[in-house]
Order: C-alpha cells, then structure tokens, then sequence
C-alpha cells in the first residue's frame, strides 16, 4: 500500500499514451501523467514519486516536489477561500484543502498560515491551523548547544515559539531576539537548555565559548575586508552592533574580549584594528 502524501518508490508498470502506470499494490496502478515521466526513464525499473488525490479523488504520482508533505509543518499561501473552508498553494496542481473547521482565525487570500499537513478519514490530504495537536508531547532528548531547525510559530508574552526538527515546542526569548522573524519562517537556532518541566528555551546563536568563536571570526574576516579597521567597538551602540553582526552587544564584546587577549586586535576610542603579526 501506497503512502498518500509522501515520496514513494513504485515500479512502472506499463506506458501509456497518458504516462506511466505505477504499481500502487492494494491501491491498484497509479498514474504518473505524461508532463511529470523523466526522460530518462526504465520501463522495468521504478520511480520515486510523491502520491496525492487529483480533483476526482483518484490517487494521482507526480515526480514534482510539494512545498510539504503530510507529517510536517509548512507556512502556505492562501490563494482562495470558500464556505467550507480554504485553499492554500503548496506547490501541485490541486491546491491544499484547509477544512474550516481546522482553521484556528480568520484568513485573507494573498497571506501566509503555518499548517500541519494530514490525512483524513476519506483519505484527503488536508492542512489544519490547529497546530499544537501534532506537537510531539513526548520528552525530547536534546543537549545544550545543540543545532536545531526552527518554525517560527507565534508571539507570545515572553517570547516567540517556535517548532523545533518539526517535532517540539521551544520558546526564543523575546529579550534575546534583535532581528524580525516571521511566522512560518524557517531558520536555524540552537538548544539554549531543557529545563526540570521539560519545556525547552532556544538561541539564534551559540551560547558560549563556541559561540564567542563564531563571532570573533566574523569580526576578523570583517576587518580583513577593510584594511584592518572598523568604526565599531565596545561602546558602540547595540543597533549598529547587531545591523552589522547580526548578534547582541554582550556577545558581541564577549568575543571582542577573547580578540583583545590574544593580542589580535587593539580597541581604541574610535574603533578596533587588527594587530599586524609578525611574519
């Protein structure tokens, strides 16, 4: 049996004047419509294809890749509402259906919502808004430090949660955030710790040495670039630090203190220079 929604490898059955016919085992041959068959294809071999339900609700192959695929979280375009609920681009001919009564607010055509892909009882693919019941509630097993992919989710009082591997809750700090993130935007974070309660707090940036390391190289190959100097220093407004950086102050002059030591740059009143090493 197939798995509606997801990448399945199929062995081709025959060819067609409509494409290839795919062995869907209990779920009979599959179309692979004639736009989608590669061109370099083995009439004994088989294909990887992703398996929805066409307009006529008939299990359908296209070798396309859709912006997501069931089990996962994606931020969707809205391109049509109706009174039964509303349609979102996800990257395939036939739009992704959202039920109304998976919709958690009320939604514009042209804006984006963070969904959850499944199927239902009738073996459609649907999205839902209702995004927390699929929110893995299982203890998660991650380490501080740890790379993590991020969704940003929501705004909340203290901070912005956000998705993290697709699987658990984690909150980003509002006060530690200097940068706009937008819901439905990916990006990469780290694990900042999981605490006693299990809920689990995030970074944009490494914590710690290794994250002081991070920086102190962007501020080397910074003043490389401009013959060893930079209007910027530990007195330098947070803004400026962080437009050009992309970090906070503290750590910014955190790695600022680690190039000072080892005697890689001086820090003046009108910025930092590079100390020129003997050959």
């Amino acid at each position: 049996m197939v798995e509606i929604g997801k990448v399945n490898k199929l062995k081709i059955v025959k060819k067609s004047d409509f494409g290839l016919f795919l062995d869907g085992g209990d779920d009979g041959e599959i179309l692979l419509p004639k736009r989608y068959v590669p061109a370099d294809y083995d009439l004994d071999g088989e294909l990887e294809v992703f398996i929805y339900v066409d307009s006529e609700d008939r299990l359908i192959a296209t070798t396309e890749t859709p912006l997501a695929k069931v089990g996962e979280f994606a931020s969707l375009r809205v391109v049509s509402l109706s009174s039964v609920g509303a349609f979102l681009d996800w990257g395939l001919p036939k739009d992704l259906f959202l039920p109304f009564a998976e919709k958690t607010r009320a939604l514009r055509v042209g804006e984006n919502c963070l969904v959850y892909l499944y199927v239902d009882n009738t073996g459609r693919i649907c999205a839902s808004m209702r995004v927390d019941r699929y929110i893995d509630k299982n203890p998660s097993e991650y380490t501080a430090g740890q790379s993590v992919d991020l969704i940003i989710a929501r705004q909340t009082e203290l901070g912005i949660n956000a998705i993290i591997n697709g699987r658990h809750w984690g909150i980003l700090f509002s006060n530690e955030v200097f940068e706009r993130l937008i819901p439905g935007q990916k990006i990469k974070g780290y694990i900042k710790q999981v605490r006693t309660d299990g809920k689990i707090d995030l970074a944009l940036h490494k914590t710690g040495t290794a994250g002081a390391d991070d920086i102190a190289e962007k501020i080397l190959r910074a003043l490389n670039d401009e013959d060893g100097y930079l209007e910027i220093n530990d007195k330098t407004s947070a803004e400026i630090i962080y437009d050009y950086f992309g970090v906070s102050k503290k750590k910014y002059k955190i790695a600022l203190g680690g190039l000072y030591k080892k005697r890689l740059i001086t820090v003046d009143e009108d910025g930092i220079r590079l100390v020129p090493q003997k050959k």
